[in-house]
């Protein structure tokens, strides 16, 4: 499996975190132990982190197109977030359609930003009707194709997931092609139960078939890359360019001491790191024109370590979203408040008790169902503060929110049932003018999430009108 790696590598980064493990990559082609999924290489002073191999299992841009809204010269944004384990049907779905609509109790907290929001209900991703479990309706999610069936070593989704589509579009328009952003680390080894690997439920954002991203997971990093990429340094690129050549040449003393299934790993993951030289030439060359809307201090960082309170680190990660697109940093983002068949105590909230997961397979017992609800109308509030945010960010004669669109919602309907049909799917914003907000948008049964993604790439600036299994774009989307 490769990575993206100039959307994820660091390559202006010279210390590694403290919470990282750094090895020489002789080192690391010497040890015979499993080594952390955060491991980085390192060499002469540059560090890379390393794409996810089988060793780390446990012991136990210049080709891009404008992307801003014409009538305004304002950038378009696009984010999509994910949320894990499906929803409580019968509190989800508003009762009246269009734009009468009254918000159902999952998403009352969404009341200040009604008019910015579109409800989609029947759409569902047919591709990840097969199998059983989360994992084909976790990494389908954004790509609407069928992943493989793995148990680790050929890792595919078949396909290219919508952000990257979005993030090819206006790659040569800002520094940071796409931000993908998580809160749980990646997630290894077999589910036996259903026999795929687990690190398909912790990637949304795929590159290619073979390429799915991988996510930062410390507020503070997340700053720092966009703080460098709002006040840079004329000889960044070049210093950059070097130590990254020095790590490259060093790469093949570790190539030469991995298994076979690694070693094709890092083949397919050293060439897309290659593609870091564009990028790095980009800046030198292509991107000279860019100024960032605004630039950032570090006096605004978040604190240096990974926060161990949930709700803190919910809100950080998504502040950080809010500030990659008010500075323009990036225009493409994801986020995952959790990994497929996450089990994250909610006890935080009142009456709530246990682990996600096994709450949403409820099996219509009452105090399960209220516990569910809970938790979907948590989630469904800190999705509002960020529309809230973005709504608070003024930009021209109106707001960041009303150039971006937000994407949010589950791979399945209900986790009890698993159910991939009228999928609960939530959009945040007019996308430059271009989408029709404010209105309960009842498709016809079975219509393709991809059709929403399509019409979705249109207003983001992307010449398309298919995606996937599309069959169009989704009715009364535009405006």
């Amino acid at each position: 499996m490769k990575r993206n790696a100039p959307r994820h590598t660091t390559t202006q980064r010279h210390t590694a975190p403290r919470r990282c493990k750094t090895f020489s990559l002789r080192e690391l082609g010497n040890t015979r132990t499993s080594i952390d999924r955060r491991t980085l290489l390192r060499g002469t002073g540059a560090a890379l982190a390393l794409p996810w191999l089988e060793v780390m299992r446990p012991s136990s841009v210049m080709s891009g197109e404008n992307t801003t809204d014409p009538s305004t010269n304002t950038p378009v944004r696009l984010a999509a977030l994910f949320v894990p384990n499906g929803v409580r049907q019968d509190c989800w779905t508003p009762n009246q359609e269009g734009t009468e609509f009254e918000l159902s109790p999952s998403l009352t907290p969404l009341k200040n930003v009604k008019d910015e929001l579109v409800v989609c209900t029947n759409l569902w991703n047919q591709a990840s009707n097969v199998g059983d479990g989360h994992y084909v309706k976790t990494s389908g999610f954004l790509t609407c194709t069928t992943i493989n069936k793995s148990l680790g070593i050929d890792l595919n989704c078949n396909g290219k997931s919508m952000d990257q589509v979005a993030a090819e579009r206006s790659q040569n328009q800002t520094p940071i092609a796409s931000l993908e952003l998580g809160i749980d680390p990646v997630t290894t080894g077999v589910d036996t139960n259903v026999g795929y690997t687990r690190v398909y439920g912790s990637h949304i954002a795929w590159a290619g078939p073979t390429s799915p991203l991988a996510r930062e997971l410390n507020p503070r990093l997340v700053f720092e890359r966009l703080f460098r990429a709002t006040n840079p340094k004329a000889s960044s690129a070049s210093r950059d360019s070097l130590l990254l050549d020095r790590v490259l040449s060093d790469a093949k003393e570790l190539h030469r001491q991995l298994g076979a299934a690694d070693r094709q790993r890092m083949d397919e993951y050293l060439q897309s790191v290659r593609s870091i030289e564009k990028r790095l030439n980009n800046q030198q060359h292509g991107m000279q024109s860019w100024e960032p809307i605004q630039k950032l201090s570090m006096d605004a960082a978040p604190p240096e370590q990974k926060p161990d309170d949930f709700p803190e680190h919910c809100r950080l990660m998504l502040d950080m979203i809010a500030l990659a697109f008010q500075t323009d940093s990036t225009r493409v983002c994801t986020f995952m408040f959790g990994n497929a068949v996450s089990g994250r105590n909610f006890s935080f909230l009142d009456g709530v008790s246990g682990g996600h997961h096994d709450t949403s397979h409820h099996q219509n017992e009452a105090s399960k169902l209220d516990a569910y609800q809970k938790i979907n109308h948590w989630h469904v509030t800190q999705y509002a503060y960020l529309l809230e945010k973005l709504q608070g960010m003024k930009e021209g004669e109106g707001s960041v929110l009303d150039h971006s669109m937000i994407l949010y919602g589950s791979g399945l309907r209900d986790g009890n049932s698993h159910n991939p049909h009228n999928l609960p799917i939530l959009l945040g914003g007019r996308g430059g003018g271009r989408i029709k907000t404010g209105q309960h948008l009842k498709s016809q049964n079975d219509t393709p999430l991809a059709n929403l993604y399509a019409g979705m790439l249109q207003a983001f600036g992307c010449d398309t009108d298919r995606f996937a299994d599309s069959t169009g774009i989704l009715p009364g989307l535009l405006a």
